[in-house]
């Protein structure tokens, strides 16, 4: 599983003009769901997210979690972050979940974040969106659960 955690300041998803998911403060996650992907995965994603410490203090250090600001996360499936571009032209997308296996990843994945008690948006699974986003800082991380050994 991989994610790309981006603190934002707001960010919104849209589908055909019409706004599905809007946050604030918080993260936005794009998520991509590798075949194999489980439970495991997700507690670990999840419990990562929601503790690591990315806010600013009032010194403007890296302090304080998503759950110590109360902040939103507005998570987006992408599964092209499996993508294998190493080879040809064309991305290859063999390590990525099937689509109805990872949909059930995704909303797993937001209901481990929800019952962590963040408030969660998402936008459509399978659907063609359009995101925006002010990162804030610019933060971002790229999280991959194969790495955490």
């Amino acid at each position: 599983m991989i994610a790309v955690v981006q603190r934002v300041a707001h960010a919104r998803v849209t589908i055909a003009g019409a706004s599905v998911g809007e946050i604030e403060l918080g993260v936005l996650i794009l998520l991509g769901v590798a075949e194999g992907d489980g439970e495991k995965e997700i507690e670990y994603l999840t419990g990562k997210i929601a503790n690591m410490r990315i806010f600013d203090n009032e010194e403007g250090k890296f302090d304080h979690s998503l759950l110590d600001i109360n902040g939103s996360a507005l998570v987006v499936s992408q599964f092209t972050l499996l993508g294998n571009w190493r080879k040809g032209r064309r991305p290859g997308f063999d390590s990525a979940a099937a689509p109805a296996d990872a949909e059930k990843m995704v909303e797993l994945f937001v209901k481990k974040l929800e019952d962590l008690s963040i408030h969660v948006e998402t936008g459509l699974f399978g659907a063609h969106m359009e995101v925006e986003l002010i990162n804030d800082g610019p933060v971002t991380f790229t999280m991959d659960t194969s790495e955490k050994k």
